[in-house]
């Protein structure tokens, strides 16, 4: 029972720390599969040298998470509050053809790595081109270029 209770410990600690460092560390991972994955790893190694001494603890430890992860799903799924608050928000970095600096600072992000997103998405290579950029929670950038009415 201990290693449960120190596993969802970690999971928490885990969770915490990938939630304060940003959505661009985890690009394209929500935080949950990470931390999942990288619990599982560590569990699965212990099992497998020994050093945990048992194989059924490795077991229900990783049951335990995998639960966890899918309870907390579950949860994002009914209450969309949860959502917000376990992953956050997009934060726009672009609005009707403005930089906000600020945002753009919150993620860590500057013009150039815009500018990458909307090369790679929209075949778009100057800042004047696009219209509204915002940084997604699975940390990639989204850009919805200008139309020709927007001028």
């Amino acid at each position: 029972m201990e290693s449960v209770i120190r596993g969802m410990t970690i999971y928490i600690f885990l969770w915490l720390i990938f939630r304060i460092s940003g959505k661009r560390t985890l690009a394209e991972t929500s935080p949950f599969e990470l931390i999942l994955l990288l619990i599982i790893s560590e569990v699965t190694n212990e099992a497998m040298v020994d050093s945990d001494h048992s194989i059924t603890n490795a077991i229900l430890l990783i049951m335990t998470l995998t639960g966890m992860s899918v309870a907390l799903s579950v949860v994002k799924h009914y209450w969309p509050w949860a959502s917000r608050v376990l992953e956050g928000m997009p934060l726009p970095l672009v609005r009707d053809g403005r930089m906000l600096k600020e945002n753009m600072d919150k993620s860590r992000v500057d013009e150039e790595e815009i500018l990458m997103a909307a090369r790679h998405t929209q075949g778009i290579d100057r800042m004047e081109d696009i219209k509204d950029a915002t940084v997604e929670n699975d940390g990639n950038i989204s850009v919805i270029p200008r139309s020709k009415q927007d001028g």
